[in-house]
């Protein structure tokens, strides 16, 4: 499943309220005056961190492939007083009016894309859109299996209105050479009635997918999209130990020099 299908719904209703971590918004800030704007977060989601950067005046754009998620982005960038400018675009298909000094993601949905063909498409969009010498930050991560033990364990929260939010882990498929793990979630939404009981209003079931990526191999992929790997550290900034699960390259679209004509 797309996530421009998967956030949709009740789903892009749990996502704030159910995560476990929110981005820390200073490691883009510092990043984006490092090397400069304008800057365009990819996967922005409902708008942590895009919308506290634009509270600091810097000039980021977002884009995002799930249309309900952009919604609540921009109601909340609404209720904010903050003006922002967001794409509906899938990351693999980028194609904006704008080139960028910057180019982000703030956790690690790089790996929802399916497989290293859409990587690679990916990586060319990226380079496409960053000025020569604008500089690129890519979360990474290769998920663990679940113990046994957590399949079937369910979540819950509180919705903004005050409805009950359930996330259970069904099931999960792994596949070590494909390098996918697919996961069967189920999200259900329960509203509180003043004299009744609960009563669930909604229930879907959707499959997440994940795709990770070996050290060697990424580097290859952001080679082949004509990109510069700078560095390879983790989410503290230092270099990362041959065995990281979650690792942050840091990618320059670096000038192109002419071949000299072949005689």
């Amino acid at each position: 499943m797309e996530p421009a299908d998967f956030y949709t719904g009740i789903v892009a209703e749990s996502y704030a309220p159910l995560r476990s971590l929110d981005p820390d918004p200073e490691v883009h800030a510092a990043f984006i005056r490092e090397v400069g704007g304008p800057a365009l977060e990819l996967g922005c989601g409902d708008g942590d961190p895009l919308l506290d950067l634009r509270r600091r005046g810097l000039d980021v754009e977002g884009v995002d492939s799930s249309a309900d998620m952009l919604a609540r982005c921009r109601r909340r960038a609404d209720d904010a007083g903050v003006t922002v400018t967001l794409h509906h675009q899938r990351m693999e298909a980028l194609d904006l009016p704008r080139r960028f000094r910057a180019i982000f993601l703030a956790g690690p949905t790089f790996n929802l894309l399916p497989d290293d063909d859409a990587a690679g498409a990916a990586l060319e969009g990226i380079r496409r859109h960053l000025v020569d010498g604008g500089s690129a930050l890519i979360p990474l991560h290769i998920p663990a299996p679940t113990p046994a033990d957590r399949i079937g364990a369910t979540r819950t929260a509180t919705a903004a209105d005050g409805a009950r939010l359930r996330f259970t882990l069904v099931s999960e498929e792994r596949n070590e050479a494909e390098r996918t793990q697919i996961s069967l979630l189920r999200y259900e939404r329960h509203d509180r009635h003043e004299h009744h009981a609960q009563d669930a209003s909604a229930v879907v079931e959707r499959p997440w997918l994940l795709h990770w990526y070996t050290r060697d191999g990424f580097r290859a992929l952001v080679a082949a999209a004509g990109l510069t790997t700078v560095s390879v550290t983790d989410s503290d900034g230092n270099p990362a130990r041959d065995d990281a699960d979650s690792t942050v390259f840091r990618l320059r679209a670096d000038h192109h020099t002419p071949r000299p004509p072949t005689r």
